[in-house]
């Protein structure tokens, strides 16, 4: 039997480092797919103060996470997709970031076009990062942009590049009993008394939206098979829970809007037999918390995005020239979306069902 290789000893940038910034200015499913590198970066630096820098919303997940000790709010860039910065807001992020003086600020967050010259400007004692060519100035180590591979794997490319070891590929999406029983407090008020799917047809990008009517076929054929169903979304997203109830020939229960954070969604989601939902941040949740999805991938890179485990949590997709795609509204047919047939997405929704709902424990939403 051959002697496993020892563990690469942490790079001296991360094992003199006091205080370490890690930056990702990326909504939910981003961050989850992070939370397996920054346990790596626990691991490697317990001395380390990890600081984790991202957009307001990222507060509450930094406050939960054990690898985590302080968030420090990004406002968003002018050349950043995700958030626009109010007036005067990008430059008092600059002065308190400078101030802080970090030992060593990681760039998590892309490739490194942008935010490679952003992160050099806080005034980190070292650098440390993805880069393509070209990109690499400012950079004291240039981890090379991963073209290929699942979100997770790539994150842990940058940490181990510093020598931390892998502490494990599960995402952490930490819930609390606040959490389970607002969960429980929506689901009793809606009626929902014993076992149900969730159906969730919403996603930040309509290009990333299967058709409202697709879901319903989907709501009815588990409604067929004694489940309740169960509508979830943002607030925002109540149109779209409305044109699937008005498809469906059973009648789901329509929770959209009705959690009062993404915990308590959370929480609901723990409770579920069954979630489909399109590849959006509800999909990482499910894959966090191991509760079978069936997941409708339109316009996304599936390599990329699709969970780990892909028994418990099968992508369908559809293959278009156009993929991934950058539009956020599909600017023909949307062949992507329109190429996955709901007895597809039916009949693997079904066999998740019965491959697994044995094995489901008993929910905190309806513990007595």
């Amino acid at each position: 039997m051959s002697t496993p290789p020892l563990p690469r000893r942490a790079d001296p940038l991360l094992r003199d480092a006091r205080e370490i910034l890690v930056f990702r200015a990326l909504v939910l499913g981003d961050w989850l797919c992070a939370t397996p590198a920054l346990r790596a970066l626990r691991r490697a630096a317990p001395h380390a103060r990890i600081v984790l820098c991202g957009l307001p919303w990222t507060a509450d997940l930094a406050a939960r996470l054990p690898t985590v000790d302080e968030f420090l709010a990004f406002p968003g860039h002018p050349e950043l997709p995700e958030r626009t910065p109010e007036p005067g807001a990008f430059e008092a992020f600059l002065a308190t970031a400078r101030a802080r003086r970090f030992d060593l600020a990681l760039q998590c967050h892309g490739s490194g076009s942008i935010v490679n010259p952003l992160l050099a400007s806080l005034g980190a004692r070292h650098v440390a990062g993805f880069a393509t060519p070209g990109t690499e100035a400012g950079l004291d180590l240039a981890v090379p942009w991963p073209v290929s591979g699942p979100e997770i794997e790539r994150c842990l490319a940058l940490t181990e590049a510093l020598g931390a070891p892998r502490a494990g590929l599960q995402m952490d999406f930490p819930l609390t009993a606040a959490d389970h029983a607002q969960a429980a407090e929506a689901l009793a008020s809606a009626g929902v008394r014993g076992p149900f799917a969730i159906v969730h047809p919403g996603s930040q990008l309509p290009s990333r939206r299967w058709a409202p009517a697709r879901f319903a076929a989907v709501a009815d054929a588990l409604a067929d098979q004694g489940l309740t169903v169960v509508i979830t979304g943002s607030p925002s997203e109540a149109p779209l829970a409305a044109a699937v109830r008005a498809a469906c020939r059973t009648a789901p229960v329509d929770l959209t809007g009705r959690t009062p954070s993404i915990w308590s969604l959370g929480a609901v989601v723990a409770s579920a037999a069954l979630v489909v939902a399109n590849d959006t941040g509800i999909s990482h949740v499910a894959a966090a918390l191991g509760v079978p999805s069936t997941i409708v991938a339109s316009g996304s890179d599936v390599a990329r995005w699709a969970p780990l485990d892909t028994a418990r949590h099968p992508v369908l997709w559809h293959p278009t020239a156009c993929r991934p795609c950058a539009h956020a509204v599909c600017p023909t047919a949307h062949e992507c979306a329109a190429g996955v047939a709901a007895p597809d997405v039916i009949s693997s929704a079904l066999h998740l069902l019965e491959r697994t709902a044995p094995c489901r424990p008993r929910s905190p939403a309806f513990a007595s």
